[in-house]
């Protein structure tokens, strides 16, 4: 799985899916910190990227959109990096396999 984590959460998340066997990227890194959001979907759409975010926008855009960039959206408040990571570690497997079967919004709570 392809994923580009957003501005909203950590670049150690990036590392840490890369750890776990995926290609994973920071928008920081690319196409940018300062990119919108519009920009940002239609960066992970064309490079085949999952988003994964906090940011409702993106859940709005993948709902509307005809053929969104898939996203992940993580209803988590604030975190701590280690306790992210130990919230999202047992949902990993389920979150890949519905992307994998085709879902283009998971909601993460």
């Amino acid at each position: 799985m392809k994923f580009l984590v957003d501005a909203n959460l950590p670049p150690g998340l990036a590392a840490w899916l890369r750890e776990r066997g995926h290609l994973a990227s920071h928008v920081f890194d690319d196409p940018g910190h300062k990119a919108a959001d519009a920009a940002i979907s239609e960066f992970a759409r064309a490079q085949g990227c999952v988003i994964v975010t906090k940011d409702d926008d993106f859940a709005a855009l993948a709902a509307l959109a005809p053929d969104p960039a898939p996203v992940v959206w993580l209803r988590l408040g604030n975190a701590t990096n280690a306790a992210l990571k130990s919230w999202l570690e047992p949902l990993l497997p389920d979150i890949v396999q519905r992307l994998e079967s085709g879902e283009k919004l998971i909601e993460v709570v």
